[in-house]
């Protein structure tokens, strides 16, 4: 026997092992964009959807607590001193779905949603729907540098500057741990609660459009 005879079996043998290990990475690259696609078409706003309105809880403590308009509690009474100057009120926005952040500058979570919050509120440009964030530690020059920062182009009323902004929604949540965030209808009452990171501006997005929707 040659060395060339021997050689061709050997040689078929690699190309046969090279040809399998190329379909199976092929296959794994499949499987992954498979994964990634579903992943892209199922968003939170997807999940918090599927809860029907009974509340979401994500992996990461992230909770979502939406409120029956039957249920809900009075109106929120509020006024507070912006870090933009000046001051606002509950009167302000009546008539408006009002989104109520609460954060500080030194509150990691808060940095990382604070795109998401810009996001959300670009989204609603021209609509009902009004931003407002409440700063619970910081001074008007930190505020303002957070926002310049992250994009955010709403205000902060300074609970620094009066408390009472604080207290108003104490009741509505607890305060002791941010970020957390409240959607009010249009006539001022909890509709719903986001207590910890938005990770995401799609489900806060679909909370507002839904309330927004309410007759």
């Amino acid at each position: 026997m040659t060395r060339k005879s021997v050689a061709e079996p050997v040689e078929a043998r690699v190309r046969g092992m090279r040809r399998a290990r190329a379909a199976a990475s092929a296959l794994l690259i499949v499987g992954l964009i498979g994964g990634l696609a579903a992943c892209t078409n199922d968003p939170l706003a997807e999940q918090y959807r599927s809860g029907d309105n009974k509340g979401f809880v994500a992996a990461d403590g992230f909770r979502v607590d939406p409120i029956p308009a039957a249920e809900r509690t009075d109106p929120v009474d509020f006024e507070g001193v912006l870090d933009t100057g000046g001051s606002t009120s509950s009167a302000d926005y009546a008539g408006d779905v009002l989104v109520v952040n609460f954060w500080y500058a030194g509150c990691a979570p808060c940095r990382v949603e604070a795109p998401e919050l810009a996001a959300a509120d670009a989204s609603f440009e021209g609509q009902d729907v009004s931003f407002l964030g409440v700063n619970l530690y910081d001074g008007a020059e930190a505020s303002r540098a957070f926002a310049d920062t992250y994009g955010v182009t709403y205000p902060s009323a300074l609970a620094t500057e009066d408390g009472s902004i604080k207290l108003a929604f104490a009741g509505e949540t607890p305060l002791n741990a941010v970020p957390v965030t409240l959607v009010l209808d249009k006539e001022g009452r909890v509709a719903a609660r986001l207590v910890g990171q938005i990770e995401d501006a799609s489900i806060l997005e679909t909370i507002v459009r839904e309330t927004l929707e309410e007759s």
